[in-house]
């Protein structure tokens, strides 16, 4: 089953209303500023073992604790940064995955300096195969199995899937402009 065809099962109302907002509004729509994308990362890093339910009820704690995504201040991060996230009960205490949020905010950095931006980092090497994207992602970043950057790419309009083509918001992703969906 779809994750567009399980939302409406949800139970209760408030479980189903968190998914809904989130596929209806942020699931599979293109992302243009680099914070964010490097937010979608972390989440999607953070959920590794872990339900997407979790991250979404924990999202505006993430936002917070890494200083709203703010990719140069999460690259400065000490190690007194690290001891509070670990402390944080708000976020998911793993030491790898807080390790890998600071490391990737400073290879996301290098690929502004580099290329302008993240996102013209991903731009510039679309289209690739998810195998093809994997090997990137492992080369570039930290803790970025095949399932995190499979769905961090899907999730930002970089690869296809998020949506059934049933689904009436994958009418509305098509009008955002996907790059996976570029002719």
């Amino acid at each position: 089953m779809s994750y567009c065809d399980y939302i409406p099962t949800m139970q209760p109302e408030a479980r189903r209303a968190l998914h809904k907002n989130y596929h209806d509004n942020h699931y599979g729509f293109p992302i243009h500023d680099d914070n964010e994308l490097f937010g979608r990362l972390i989440m999607e890093i953070n959920q590794a073992g872990l339900s997407w339910e979790t991250i979404l009820r924990k999202e505006e704690a993430f936002r917070k604790a890494y200083d709203h995504f703010d990719i140069a201040k999460v690259a400065a991060y000490t190690e007194t940064d690290r001891e509070r996230l670990l402390a944080n009960a708000g976020i998911i205490r793993n030491r790898l995955k807080i390790n890998a949020a600071i490391e990737n905010a400073k290879a996301i950095l290098q690929l502004q300096k580099t290329h302008g931006s993240f996102e013209k980092w991903l731009d510039h090497h679309h289209p690739k195969t998810l195998q093809e994207w994997m090997k990137l992602f492992k080369k570039t970043f930290k803790f970025t199995g095949g399932e995190i950057v499979n769905e961090f790419l899907m999730s930002t309009g970089y690869l296809p899937g998020a949506h059934s083509s049933h689904c009436p918001v994958h009418a509305e992703v098509l009008k955002a402009k996907p790059l996976w969906a570029a002719k």
